[in-house]
């Protein structure tokens, strides 16, 4: 089987916006599921996003943190691309040493995030990576996780931000970049 063929050149947002897959009524009926991953499928288009995460926090950062599932495949990339290194934000019960929970709310139920506690040490700045911002809570929840061991969250990037959520309010003081809204 093979990949399919790298979409024209195009800004991030404009590859986004192309390639995004709404999916009516998942995963609650009312919801409208942004599906990333055909961006994530399409090699140019991946680059275009993966180099417009890191231009604005170029140099500030020691480590990149992916929050589960798809921040991980952002993470990575970026960490690769940067050369730094990746740390996972897991949903609760993932991880198999001592960690740092922490719970939130989503915009429809709850949940809990875990870090290792040994994950970074005091000082080192973060940039927390995630597919989208929606309420906010997934975000929030991972940023007091790593600050909870004084490390320094520098920033917050995602590919789409659901403005309608307001998820920048449960954000203050946060420097947060959207390669995309909606």
């Amino acid at each position: 089987m093979s990949s399919p063929a790298p979409q024209s050149a195009g800004s991030a947002r404009d590859l986004v916006e192309k390639l995004c897959a709404p999916v009516p009524d998942f995963p609650l009926p009312g919801i409208i599921f942004r599906d990333l991953t055909p961006v994530f499928a399409d090699a140019a288009a991946f680059r275009t996003v993966i180099d417009a995460l890191i231009e604005p926090f170029q140099g500030t950062f020691d480590v990149v943190a992916g929050i589960e599932a798809r921040g991980f495949l952002l993470a990575a990339a970026v960490g690769y691309a940067a050369g730094t290194g990746v740390v996972t934000v897991r949903k609760a019960g993932k991880l198999p040493r001592a960690v740092h929970s922490e719970a939130y709310d989503l915009e429809y139920g709850q949940a809990t995030l875990e870090i290792h506690r040994d994950a970074v040490t005091p000082g080192t700045r973060v940039l927390l990576l995630d597919d989208v911002l929606a309420t906010g809570g997934t975000l929030a929840a991972a940023a007091r996780l790593f600050e909870r061991g004084d490390a320094e969250v520098v920033g917050c990037g995602v590919v789409l931000e659901l403005e309608a959520l307001a998820g920048r309010g449960l954000l203050p003081g946060r420097r947060v970049h959207a390669l995309s809204t909606l």
